[in-house]
């Protein structure tokens, strides 16, 4: 087979595995509709449909499958050999992803990263923020961050991040005319900030613990956001109590801009770790990454 007819088989196989031109073309940097030219390319040069196409999905033919089960391995095989040429490279290079959520991501990759990148030129470090929880091999991240009670067990983890603590906080000119909350159950007739997941949609619980007792709060509120920096701009101009990583909101309360409330209901808790698969040959760059990522007291 001619050697640029490569390319038409790891289009098929992305198309295949994806099973949509849309998300096959966004992980191959290229269009939908160049991409669908190339596979339709190879399916006329090979005399056979490969795909079945409906408005919805995108599905192979049994002779599809059968060009997958055959093309797909080797392909992974290629690309990990050509992944452990690296170590022959006097200095380490690749790309590597990880998937996390925002406050990680803004809090522990980007300070350690900020240090790591610049003595290290040729290795790329993409990072895909993302609250739920990713199965790291199908989507093919190197690795993933989640609490520390959150990892698998199936997987390696690495401390990359200390203990964390939540903080209720709320801006002077808002306690100016409301009264302090004194127990968690005090929220629920205050105007609470409140945070969707992205990923599943619900409202998240504020959750609480002291003396052993563990207490999660439905609270409400006028505000509901997704991300950090809208809840941050939120309470900061006075529009309710927020529920914040205390690292983010420390330098805020020092200076007088943010009160806090409720500060002996929040306990510490396992801090991020960095997962990944258990791997016989983790490549130069990811081994790079993970060390300048791993958590030193």
């Amino acid at each position: 087979m001619p050697q640029e007819n490569f390319n038409d088989l790891v289009a098929f196989v992305m198309v295949a595995r994806e099973e949509s031109f849309t998300k096959a073309a966004v992980k191959l940097g290229v269009s939908q509709s160049a991409l669908s030219q190339t596979v339709r390319a190879l399916e006329e040069r090979l005399g056979i449909r490969l795909l079945t196409r409906t408005t919805r999905r995108v599905s192979p033919t049994a002779a599809g499958e059968r060009l997958l089960l055959t093309a797909g391995p080797r392909f992974e095989e290629i690309q990990s050999e050509l992944a452990a040429l690296t170590e022959m490279r006097d200095k380490p290079a690749g790309t590597v992803r990880i998937t996390a959520g925002e406050h990680a991501a803004i809090s522990v990759l980007a300070p350690a990263l900020d240090k790591f990148l610049p003595d290290n030129p040729d290795v790329k470090v993409e990072i895909t923020v993302d609250y739920g929880l990713t199965d790291i091999v199908a989507e093919r991240f190197d690795a993933g961050v989640r609490l520390g009670e959150q990892v698998a067990k199936d997987m390696i983890a690495v401390r990359i991040g200390p203990e964390m603590r939540m903080a209720v906080v709320g801006s002077p000119s808002y306690f100016q005319s409301n009264p302090w909350p004194e127990v968690p159950q005090d929220l629920t007739a205050h105007n609470c900030i409140q945070i969707r997941m992205p990923t599943h949609g619900n409202i998240l619980q504020w959750e609480f613990e002291r003396d052993g007792r563990e207490l999660n709060v439905r609270v409400d509120g006028q505000l509901v956001f997704n991300n950090i920096a809208m809840r941050m701009d939120a309470v900061l101009r006075g529009l309710g109590l927020a529920y914040m990583p205390e690292d983010l909101v420390q330098q805020h309360i020092r200076e007088g801009r943010l009160v806090r409330v409720l500060e002996d209901w929040c306990m510490p808790f396992p801090g991020y770790h960095l997962y990944y698969p258990n791997r016989r040959h983790a490549s130069p760059a990811f081994s790079l990454v993970l060390d300048a990522l791993r958590y030193r007291r």
